[in-house]
């Protein structure tokens, strides 16, 4: 049996080698063994959304790093226009064949690099354990770049990994200070709560 946490640190160990540290989400994904795969969108989101029960028609809402997409449908499913982008074809790929008919757009695009037209956007943009997934050399740029998508009186979720012992990278978990990062160039915290070994933040413009 293939372990998918060690073909993931594998494959990233050769990208990062090679100065590319993105370039091994690809190969990841074209495996179809992702670590992070999962039956259900994240208990955190699922924990905000049962809470805030927020109102999305009408609100235009980007995922962060989609994946396989099951975060991307459970935003939908408020009412969201919904765009979710991760910068592995296959897992776009995936994600539009899991969920044929999904009003989701299931885009390729670099967080480090994003469309210029999605500055200042999004009513909602769920950042779910991206950012850990970048050395963190690249946190704050990365961080940089999910603040610019929150338009005005938009919100922006946070879930991530926290500082706990010094597990295999990745993920490289986030810190408090990075945490506290995503509440500048015009957002600030509503709330920030560190439940056992994970990050769950919320921000508002």
């Amino acid at each position: 049996m293939t372990d998918p946490d060690e073909v993931a640190r594998e494959l990233a160990a050769k990208s990062l080698a090679a100065g590319d540290p993105t370039g091994w989400f690809e190969p990841l994904y074209g495996t179809g063994e992702v670590p992070w795969d999962r039956s259900a969108p994240h208990s955190l989101l699922v924990r905000w959304g049962e809470k805030q029960a927020p109102a999305g028609h009408g609100l235009r809402a980007l995922v962060v790093g989609c994946g396989f997409g099951r975060d991307a449908e459970y935003v939908a499913g408020f009412g969201y226009d919904t765009v979710a982008f991760d910068i592995a074809p296959s897992a776009v790929k995936a994600a539009q064949e899991r969920y044929p008919g999904s009003p989701v757009r299931y885009v390729v695009a670099d967080l480090l690099r994003p469309p210029a037209d999605w500055r200042h956007a999004y009513d909602l943009v769920v950042e779910s354990m991206t950012v850990q997934s970048l050395p963190p050399d690249l946190h704050p740029a990365a961080i940089a770049s999910v603040r610019e998508f929150v338009a005005p009186g938009g919100r922006l979720l946070v879930v991530a990994a926290a500082e706990s012992g010094t597990p295999p990278a990745p993920p490289w978990p986030l810190t408090p200070a990075e945490i506290d990062s995503f509440a500048a160039g015009g957002l600030a915290p509503v709330r920030v709560e560190k439940l056992d070994d994970r990050w769950s933040a919320e921000f508002f413009r």
